[in-house]
């Protein structure tokens, strides 16, 4: 399996390679993965392959990146989900069930395949969330939490080389938790600087990363909940034990400070 530097994908094209994903190649190049996946006219759930030859020249078109730039620089930390409706509700609303009535199944957007990464017994009960399972992607994401609780040790930067995340100090076999509902589009080491790395895609707008950890305790294709454990920390790609949190809107790295709770 190959591995990549941080935004090391600067070429026009780029072959894909086992183990890639869109996602993990639109990370690495910087681009946003609904631009890429416009641009070769990839259709849901963006599915790659081996050989495979991808166009990473986004310039000839009008991209989802572009657009984003008409919304004011720092996009809103919270979108509220509820209505006008919701204040006329009752204290004690009244749900009628009728019998045999039953309440219709959710199916996930795509079926979840086997892993490079293997949950035991043991993992899956740490997996275990007190939220609901989410089962498809939310349009907006309505609050952010912190993956881990820890000390600041690196604040985002903006500038070419400076941090595109946020790093918090830890202990080793700290849990790293899902900042905001999602679904894991890349569990993997191939993105040389970041260690073992996941991905997760909260909506259209939104990807979040948490790298360098120790050991990864999800799958690709698999959707989490809010506060759902991701990984353990570790120092994988780093000196340290740590975890390197990053948020991405529109392909583009945002300050999570911005988006996070005051600790």
């Amino acid at each position: 399996m190959a591995t990549y530097n941080k935004g090391s994908l600067k070429s026009d094209s780029y072959l894909v390679k086992k183990g890639d994903t869109l996602y993990s190649i639109a990370w690495v190049s910087n681009n946003d993965f609904i631009d890429l996946a416009r641009k070769n006219k990839l259709k849901k759930p963006y599915t790659i392959y081996p050989g495979q030859k991808l166009n990473l020249n986004l310039t000839s078109t009008v991209t989802n990146s572009q657009k984003a730039k008409t919304v004011p620089n720092n996009p809103p930390k919270v979108v509220s989900t509820k209505t006008k409706a919701t204040k006329k509700q009752t204290d004690t609303p009244v749900v009628v069930v009728r019998n045999n009535q039953k309440p219709p199944k959710n199916k996930p957007l795509d079926p979840v395949k086997e892993s490079a990464y293997s949950v035991t017994t043991g993992q899956q009960d740490i997996n275990k969330s007190i939220h609901r399972q989410t089962t498809q992607l939310p349009t907006k994401v309505s609050k952010w939490f912190w993956p881990v609780r820890g000390k600041l040790i690196g604040k985002f930067s903006a500038s070419e080389q400076g941090n595109k995340g946020i790093k918090i100090a830890g202990n080793r076999g700290d849990i790293i938790k899902s900042a905001a509902d999602g679904r894991v589009v890349y569990a993997g080491s191939a993105l040389r600087g970041y260690g073992n790395l996941v991905i997760i895609k909260h909506s259209d707008d939104y990807l979040s990363a948490y790298a360098h950890a120790d050991k990864i305790l999800v799958k690709e294709k698999q959707f989490v909940s809010v506060g759902q454990t991701l990984a353990k920390m570790g120092n994988t790609g780093t000196d340290r034990v740590m975890l390197h949190f990053e948020i991405r809107y529109h392909g583009k790295s945002v300050d999570p400070l911005k988006y996070l709770p005051k600790q």
